[in-house]
């Protein structure tokens, strides 16, 4: 089962020779291999240790005073920091090949391990959460306890939810072959999907690289063989959707959530009026925005509609070059650089010790994503890196993720990560600070209007497109409720929402129908989507105070980023004078978007 851990000498095969060496990451940082002598003892240990704590503890937590509590809750910390260590090199190294039944065995055995472990640890917020608030108050005037503060608040967010200790026990034992199998099964199956196009038989990372291919016929071949691929295995996927979104039922009524998407507002840390705003918002923004782009898009291309493989089609003036792996990490860093000589440093440190994997690869997990691992370490990032302008914006978004990991580990493992909604912050500003670089140094008319239209698209995939998806998800999660749903309903709602969002201008027809399927967020993170339009309108706002501030915007952004999770988002946008809550602020972001496509139609 041992493999031994690829670092950059080991460079993976490149899907073109003309993107040059592609980085594969180093997990040395997280242990050696699978058999690591050092990650048997650091699992072991942690099981010994939260034996030893649940045995002294159990029981007992309502009665402690603060420094007993103190002392509790920096062992349950260290324990945190430990088996977030030994999960996340699991899933790291399971993640670049998930068809190799090693490595699934491996992931599969480190999540179960874990699992008993944070079992016996349980107690600490079940029982944190039983202490009156006037008796709490009194505790934590310990000083110890100070940097605790903002966990224990946000752990109490759940009070009102919480089930017995035995229930809890049972749910959480019980995730391991319930949530997460099914997680297991959609990963693993997607992974192994494989396309046939123009004779090659592609990964669906390749596959959805070529939907943006200057050839209408490459992009129609390659739009019919995803569908195939997706509805070869539509039972299957349709399954596990039915089955996730059923146990998501039965544990909201146990638990007294009122709506489907409630959990996700209160683990965001964000009020149920202040989402509701947002989608509001970006509903009623359809028409002004994608409505209005993919019309004017039709006409560039000479079409009289768009089908669905063309919305993500180059523009005619779009030279489509591919861009080589070291001028993309050139682009994004000098971005940075401008902005924030010490964004860059740290962004650069990704690149000079290995913490990317980029190759596309078979059995390797599709997209990208910025994994945090603990404070003791560092991040990673996963992409799949195709040479497209888009790739270039991912890894830009994805480093910025990597560099609020960074900033936010002093934090402590308990602390460093920020809600959904904030997370997107970092990323999305990174993708602004790389457009705007590169559109400030195009002079050729034609290359900008191209540039200007590829952020419209961006921004639409982000805002418009994620507010659709969380949509389906809204009337999935409803409908769900009255049974089971056949893949064919699935497939009509979510061709009645695309067609909603996106506009009358793209024909959505049969064979779009399984597309929801590769979207894992709808399987892993139920309601996360609209955290990305929750970002972008975020990002916009708070770019348009960057471009009107005079100094000190970029010590304040990134004390925000330093902040972690121990400030709500009210707090961490109000020496920007923003406030989410506020109706104007979601106007504020999507206007940038409208004045974006103002240009264009002034253009064309």
């Amino acid at each position: 089962m041992t493999r031994p851990t690829v670092g950059m000498n080991q460079t993976a095969q490149t899907a073109s020779t003309s993107l040059g060496n592609l980085p594969v990451w180093n997990l040395n940082d997280l242990y050696r291999g699978t058999d690591d002598p050092k990650l048997t003892a650091d699992l072991d240990g942690a099981s010994k240790a939260a034996r030893a704590l649940h045995a002294l503890y159990a029981g007992k937590v309502e009665s402690l005073d603060g420094e007993a509590l103190a002392d509790l809750l920096e062992a349950y910390e260290k324990l945190s920091e430990t088996l977030g260590r030994v999960s996340s090199y699991a899933f790291l190294y399971y993640c670049t090949d998930m068809q190799e039944s090693a490595r699934a065995t491996f992931n599969q055995t480190i999540q179960e391990r874990t699992s008993d472990v944070w079992t016996d640890l349980l107690f600490v917020s079940l029982e944190l959460n039983k202490i009156e608030e006037a008796a709490l108050q009194k505790i934590l005037t310990a000083r110890r306890l100070e940097c605790f503060r903002p966990w224990i608040r946000d752990s109490r967010a759940f009070r009102p939810y919480q089930l017995s200790d035995e229930v809890e026990k049972l749910l959480h034992e019980r995730h391991v072959v319930g949530t997460a199998a099914w997680s297991r099964l959609f990963d693993e199956t997607l992974a192994s999907l494989r396309c046939e196009v123009g004779g090659k038989s592609l990964t669906t990372s390749e596959v959805l690289n070529l939907l943006s291919n200057k050839d209408r016929a490459v992009r129609r071949q390659a739009g019919g063989a995803l569908s195939k691929s997706l509805n070869d295995n539509i039972r299957l996927f349709a399954l596990v959707l039915n089955t996730l979104i059923k146990e998501k039922e039965i544990d909201d009524r146990w638990r007294g959530y009122k709506r489907p998407i409630s959990y996700r507002n209160v683990s965001n840390q964000v009020e149920d009026e202040v989402v509701s705003a947002l989608i509001s918002a970006v509903r009623s923004s359809y028409p002004a925005l994608s409505h209005r782009y993919y019309t004017l898009k039709a006409r560039w291309l000479g079409l009289e509609k768009l089908e669905y493989y063309d919305r993500s089609a180059p523009l005619p003036d779009d030279d489509d070059r591919v861009i080589p792996w070291r001028e993309a990490v050139d682009v994004v860093l000098t971005s940075y650089e401008a902005f924030s000589p010490e964004l860059a440093r740290i962004g650069k440190r990704f690149f000079d010790e290995d913490w990317i994997h980029a190759p596309i690869g078979p059995g390797k997990a599709s997209g990208a994503f910025a994994h945090g691992t603990v404070p003791s370490a560092h991040p990673y990032l996963l992409l799949n890196y195709q040479g497209k302008t888009r790739d270039v914006m991912t890894l830009a978004h994805e480093l910025g993720h990597g560099v609020h990991n960074v900033l936010s580990a002093p934090h402590g493992p308990l602390m460093m990560s920020t809600p959904l909604t904030l997370a997107e912050t970092a990323s999305v500003f990174g993708e602004q600070l790389t457009f705007r670089k590169l559109l400030n140094g195009e002079t050729d008319p034609k290359r900008r209007r191209v540039m200007i239209a590829g952020k419209v698209e961006d921004m639409i995939n982000t805002v418009v497109r994620q507010v659709a998806f969380c949509e389906f998800e809204r009337r999935l999660h409803e409908e769900r409720r009255q049974g089971e749903l056949a893949p064919e309903t699935i497939g009509e709602i979510w061709l009645s929402v695309q067609g909603e969002s996106l506009g009358p201008a793209i024909r959505f027809d049969d064979d779009y129908r399984p597309y929801w399927a590769y979207v894992s967020h709808f399987i892993h993170s139920p309601f996360y989507v609209y955290a990305y339009a929750f970002g972008d309108c975020l990002v916009n706002a708070l770019y348009a105070v960057y471009q009107d501030a005079a100094q000190g915007f970029q010590e304040k952004y990134l004390a925000m980023l330093r902040a972690g999770a121990t400030l709500r988002h009210k707090e961490l946008l109000a020496p920007f004078g923003l406030d989410a809550s506020d109706p104007k602020f979601w106007s504020k972001g999507l206007g940038v978007i409208s004045g974006l496509i103002d240009q264009l139609e002034a253009e064309l």
